[in-house]
């Protein structure tokens, strides 16, 4: 199933095209209205396969995905977006009817930049999509000039990290978090100072979820540059070099 929004005035900039995968039509047609009647472009799917499909085809500049789908899950759907060049860097809210802490830090280990339970309020749920579009669209704050920090070289302009001359992946948040402690190398951050400074101060996060983004960093950067991020255990993590 494809739909979208009708075309925006002739002069008047379209907003953004958004992905909503659910295999219930009656969501599908709430969270279709509620954003065509705010302007953005929208399409739809009912299963895995065919969100990969329009996806690739696409390009969203963000996907609201349901993890209880038929044949291919949301989760598998996530990683496999996530894992592929040309839709890694599609944002991705989960929809999810769970609400339970591992589904959560599952998800959000694979990339996916939000989550939201079911059942939701769709202003929420508007609110929540344009906070994610906004850090997408946003140049991280404070300096924007690169960072090198021993191997690692940080390019904020282009959300870009090297290790040792080579890229490697990150998500937007795991991008702005690193770059938040490594402009002040030494300083220590709290779970709460790295939510407020990441995703704002209103953000419903858990301690836990933090954690997963150290742990998914620290992967990334290797096994050398990964021992930069110390965690302060009682109160938080800083990055030394």
């Amino acid at each position: 199933m494809r739909t979208e929004s009708e075309p925006s005035p002739l002069g008047v900039r379209p907003r953004e095209l958004i992905l909503v995968v659910d295999d219930d039509d009656d969501i599908l047609e709430l969270i279709r209205y509620n954003f065509a009647r705010e302007g953005y472009r929208v399409i739809t799917a009912e299963n895995g396969e065919s969100a990969l499909k329009l996806a690739a085809k696409e390009l969203p500049d963000l996907i609201l995905l349901d993890l209880m789908l038929p044949g291919v899950s949301g989760l598998d759907v996530a990683k496999i977006l996530k894992n592929t060049a040309a839709t890694q860097e599609i944002a991705i809210v989960m929809l999810t009817a769970k609400g339970e802490e591992s589904d959560i830090i599952v998800g959000l280990e694979l990339g996916a930049d939000d989550y939201i339970v079911k059942p939701f309020s769709p202003k929420v749920l508007a609110a929540r999509v344009r906070a994610v579009l906004r850090r997408k669209n946003d140049k991280p704050p404070e300096e924007s000039s690169a960072l090198h920090l021993a191997g690692i070289s940080i390019f904020p302009e282009r959300y870009d990290v090297f290790v040792e001359g080579s890229s490697i992946g990150l998500t937007a948040t795991e991008f702005r978090i690193l770059h938040l402690m490594a402009r002040h190398p030494g300083w220590v951050y709290t779970r709460s100072q790295i939510v407020d400074a990441v995703r704002g101060e209103d953000y419903p996060v858990t301690d836990r979820s933090v954690d997963v983004h150290i742990v998914s960093l620290r992967k990334k950067l290797g096994e050398t540059y990964g021992m930069f991020i110390d965690t302060v255990r009682g109160v938080g993590y800083r990055f030394h070099d």
